[in-house]
């Protein structure tokens, strides 16, 4: 796996050393030695590297949004999210991530962008930056309907259901504690802000 391109060594920011730990085709965990901006004595730093990743809302013409219910092996829970996926190839263009989003809202949901629909990028995000540099791109894909091919996940993946909600019932399962996929949580946040969803209590 490339070093991640948003891990740039200027503006005072200096990795004095590397070591690598362990290493497969989705992650590398590393103990690298720093130097920041603000404290200059070298750090010891255990960082996770992964690949980029896309997160999907699909919004259907009435404006309800498509999540999909899936087992998350780590947590032995099976939750409520936006469809999402990696980027196996190490790319900056911006049509080959579009693409991705693309295949992930197929694969995992059915659905697929409706006559005259559009996958609109709404910025990126980090998952978890205290360890990892994990960067995820955010794109609302609507209006959507169901394909005529349907899903085509992988039986390994476990998605178990996948539903509309509207805006009230999603702000809902938020409230409740139903919903605590960070992804979807923050893509909520970014769809109020924007102005495409509604601020409202259900």
């Amino acid at each position: 796996m490339k070093r991640a391109e948003l891990i740039s060594e200027n503006n005072g920011w200096e990795t004095l050393s590397s070591e690598t730990h362990f290493k497969n085709d989705h992650l590398e965990v590393s103990t690298e030695k720093i130097r920041s901006p603000a404290v200059r004595e070298a750090r010891s730093w255990t960082v996770v590297r992964r690949k980029r990743a896309v997160v999907v809302a699909p919004m259907t013409a009435a404006g309800e949004l498509v999540l999909i219910r899936q087992e998350r092996i780590p947590i032995r829970a099976a939750i409520w999210e936006f469809p999402a996926g990696q980027i196996d190839e190490e790319t900056e263009e911006q049509s080959e991530i579009t693409a991705v989003a693309l295949r992930e809202l197929q694969e995992e949901t059915g659905y697929e962008l409706a006559e005259g629909g559009e996958l609109t990028a709404l910025g990126d995000y980090f998952t978890s930056p205290g360890f990892t540099d994990e960067r995820g791109y955010f794109f609302l894909a609507r209006p959507v309907q169901p394909g005529s091919k349907g899903h085509s996940h992988h039986e390994s993946e476990s998605i178990l259901d996948c539903r509309a909600f509207s805006a009230r019932e999603l702000s809902r399962m938020i409230d409740d504690n139903e919903i605590r996929d960070a992804n979807t949580l923050g893509f909520f946040a970014r769809l109020v802000a924007r102005g495409i969803l509604p601020v409202e209590r259900a």
